[in-house]
C-alpha cells in the first residue's frame, strides 16, 4: 500500500541522505569526525573492518545533537590510502574527506585516482597544515575543498553538504593568500590573451566575475536581480564552455586572463 500524507495524497519520499567516505590514518580523527557528520543519526556506518559505529555524543565541547545533520551518513572508512581508492570505487560516496598523510597512497593520489577514474565522488581535504603549496597542490589533483583539521564543526558540516552540491570551498584566509599568489604570476593585463572567455555571453561573464570575487549563487541573484536558478544555470553554462571542474577553476581562470584583478 502507497504511504498516503495528511490529506490522502502519496507521501512524499524521503530526501536521500548524503554519503560520505572518510581517509585519515589516525581512527580518533575518523571517529570525531563521524561522530561530527552524523549527530543525533542512528544509522550506522560502515567501518574497515565491516562493522557498524553510531554517530552522537560531544566533540570538542561541542553539543553534536540536531536534526539538521542527519542527513548525513558515513558511507565507509579507511586509514589506508590505497583502500580509500578502492572503497571510493564501490561505494560511490557523495564526498570523500580525506587527509594528506595517507599510507599505501597519499591524499594527493587518493585526490588524483578519484578524479581522473571520473568517478562521481567530490573530494574535501582535511589537513594539519594550510599552505599554499598543500592547497594548491590539493586543487591541481582534483580537490573541490580544503580545510584545516581545527575548522569548527559546523563549518565541517557547512563544507561537506556545498561540496556535494558542486560548490567549491576553502578557508577565506588561505583563498586570500593563493589568489594574491596567482595574481602576482600572471602576465600583464596587456599581454594576457582573454580568448578563452570568448564563448561566453555578456550575462556569462558578469556572473564569471561575481563567482571569481567569492559570491554565492543567492548574492549574485541578489545583484543582478533574478533568480537563484537562473544564476545556477549561468554558473552551469560558465563551467561547460570554459570545460571547467568546478567554481574554484573558474576563480582561477578569471583571475589568468585578467576579467577579474586583484583588489578590483
Amino acid at each position: 500500500m502507497t504511504p498516503s500524507g495528511p490529506l490522502g495524497g502519496p507521501q512524499p519520499a524521503a530526501p536521500r541522505p548524503l554519503r560520505v567516505l572518510l581517509a585519515d590514518a589516525a581512527p580518533m580523527q575518523r571517529s570525531g569526525l563521524r561522530a561530527i557528520l552524523t549527530a543525533g543519526s542512528a544509522s550506522p556506518a560502515v567501518g574497515r573492518d565491516g562493522g557498524a559505529t553510531a554517530g552522537g555524543g560531544h566533540v570538542g565541547g561541542l553539543a553534536t545533537g540536531g536534526a539538521a545533520d542527519d542527513e548525513i551518513v558515513v558511507a565507509g572508512e579507511t586509514g589506508d590510502g590505497g583502500e580509500a581508492v578502492d572503497l571510493a570505487r564501490r561505494l560511490l560516496p557523495d564526498v570523500l574527506i580525506t587527509d594528506l598523510a595517507l599510507p599505501r597512497v597519499d591524499g594527493l593520489g587518493v585526490t588524483r585516482a578519484v578524479s581522473e577514474a571520473g568517478l562521481p565522488v567530490r573530494v574535501l581535504v582535511l589537513n594539519d597544515h594550510d599552505t599554499d603549496e598543500d592547497v594548491l597542490a590539493a586543487i591541481a589533483a582534483g580537490a573541490a575543498g580544503y580545510l584545516s583539521k581545527d575548522a569548527p564543526a559546523d563549518e565541517l558540516v557547512a563544507a561537506v553538504r556545498a561540496v556535494a552540491t558542486g560548490g567549491a570551498v576553502i578557508t577565506p584566509a588561505v583563498l586570500a593568500r593563493i589568489l594574491t599568489r596567482v595574481a602576482e604570476a600572471l602576465p600583464a593585463p596587456e599581454t594576457t590573451t582573454s580568448s578563452k572567455l570568448d564563448t561566453l555571453t555578456d550575462r556569462e561573464r558578469e556572473v564569471l566575475v561575481h563567482v571569481a570575487r567569492g559570491h554565492s549563487n543567492a548574492e549574485i541573484a541578489a545583484a543582478l536581480q533574478v533568480s537563484e536558478t537562473t544564476i545556477k544555470t549561468h554558473v552551469g553554462h560558465v563551467l561547460t564552455k570554459l570545460r571547467l571542474r568546478d567554481r574554484t577553476q573558474a576563480v582561477v581562470l578569471a583571475y589568468e586572463t585578467g576579467l577579474v584583478k586583484p583588489g578590483a
